[in-house]
């Protein structure tokens, strides 16, 4: 790697020296999820709350304590290139995100390509969206979506979803380094500069995800009307590979009459809250989202 390590986050140049730039693709992808499979194992919690869905996917449930009455709801979407992860690995954040803002979460466990290419994601994300709408205690109507890298894709196409079928529009969509368009193969970030998710895994991410499907239909940077869509936050690092997607989607949805926030953590690569989530950058990053979501779910009462 040629990359000079000042021009990462100082909170996170130490680590920035071991990440590799990229680490999944068809050779890598089956070590990575039996080594995920085998921690799920090992931290699995009874505590938490497992619904089935219809298509064969799980919901995992996470209850504020000491709320009485109806509370708000967060639908949750993990990442993972759509290729891998398990919503298990986000337990912690979404406890987190209950605990901060008094609500009920459900985090979507959804199939992943590509076995399970386009449309079974998605359509797992929508069935665990009707899930936390019929929880006892959540409040009609209050309701955000989100996710981050892949599972940020997921929530925007999920928001496109609802608006194109007619459904309850959520207060927020929280687009945390969101993958959103399948063509990035350029960007203005260096790619020495790139830590844990390059163009070549961007592109096998894609590829396994679409299998067949339309790439206008199914990338949101693709989609040619975004109005009508939910108001949206996007979090994206200043040396993550979607920092040019991200920010011109956001430029879209404002021309389209969507509100969009939007915050560059300068410095940051692609994961870096979830790969050091006590750095204090990753600590303020999550204050961020919780902030956005906090208003957004206020703004409804």
């Amino acid at each position: 790697m040629t990359a000079n390590v000042q021009d990462f986050h100082p909170d996170l140049q130490r680590m920035a020296r071991f990440l590799p730039r990229g680490v999944v693709g068809p050779r890598t992808l089956p070590l990575i999820r039996m080594v995920q499979k085998g921690m799920g194992r090992l931290q699995r919690d009874p505590e938490v709350e497992v619904r089935s869905l219809p298509s064969g996917g799980e919901a995992r449930v996470f209850r504020p304590s000491g709320v009485t009455g109806d509370a708000p709801g967060l639908l949750w979407i993990h990442g993972g290139g759509y290729v891998i992860g398990e919503a298990q690995q986000d337990d912690d954040l979404c406890r987190r995100f209950s605990r901060d803002l008094g609500a009920v979460v459900v985090s979507v466990d959804y199939r992943l390509a590509p076995e399970h290419p386009f449309p079974a994601p998605l359509d797992d994300c929508y069935e665990a969206l009707d899930v936390l709408h019929q929880l006892d205690g959540v409040a009609d109507g209050q309701f955000a979506i989100g996710g981050a890298s892949a599972g940020g894709g997921l929530a925007a196409q999920l928001a496109l979803r609802i608006r194109d079928r007619g459904g309850a529009t959520p207060v927020l969509q929280l687009l945390v380094y969101p993958m959103l368009d399948d063509r990035t193969v350029r960007t203005s970030v260096d790619e020495d500069d790139l830590r844990m998710w390059h163009a070549k895994s961007n592109r096998f991410g894609w590829d396994s995800y679409l299998g067949g499907a339309d790439p206008e239909i199914v990338a949101p940077a693709r989609r040619d009307d975004l109005s009508g869509l939910a108001p949206t936050w996007i979090g994206v690092g200043g040396l993550d590979l979607f920092h040019d997607e991200d920010l011109q989607y956001a430029d879209r949805l404002r021309a389209a009459g969507v509100p969009c926030e939007v915050e560059v953590i300068p410095g940051a690569f692609h994961g870096f809250d979830l790969v050091n989530p006590a750095a204090p950058v990753s600590r303020e990053f999550f204050r961020l989202q919780s902030a956005a979501l906090r208003a957004a779910l206020r703004g409804r009462r």
